[in-house]
């Protein structure tokens, strides 16, 4: 049975969602890199996880949306959906915009770039 490209994405995320780094960490290819706003790129689950403890205390995104295309060598996913969680403050937050582009190599995550609206939130 095949695997689709957004099935990988939403495995993903719902891994990582759950902190299952060990589920999460089966789909990445050994080279993925990640990059969040404001330039922050990681290779590693864990250096994410670290970063996100300075932002809130929990997030969880709810998807609106898939694309995907494909060429020769890549297949590429677009998510689109809202945020919701707590900030460090203890402020409830949720409807925040965000989008996810993932790239897919030989059925693995070989990257993830994220643009969200979460600094307007916290500049509010």
């Amino acid at each position: 049975m095949p695997i689709f490209p957004i099935h990988i994405v939403c495995q993903f995320l719902n891994a990582m969602e759950a902190r299952d780094i060990v589920k999460a960490k089966e789909m990445l290819a050994h080279d993925f890199e990640m990059t969040f706003p404001g330039g922050a790129v990681f290779h590693e689950l864990e250096q994410l996880i670290d970063w996100s403890k300075s932002r809130y205390k929990s997030i969880g995104k709810t998807f609106e949306k898939f694309d995907n295309m494909s060429n020769e060598n890549e297949i590429v996913v677009y998510c689109f959906g809202t945020l919701s969680g707590q900030g460090n403050d203890g402020r409830l937050f949720e409807g925040i915009r965000f989008v996810d582009r993932f790239e897919i190599v030989d059925g693995k995550l070989k990257s993830q770039r994220v643009w969200n609206d979460m600094a307007e939130m916290c500049s509010q």
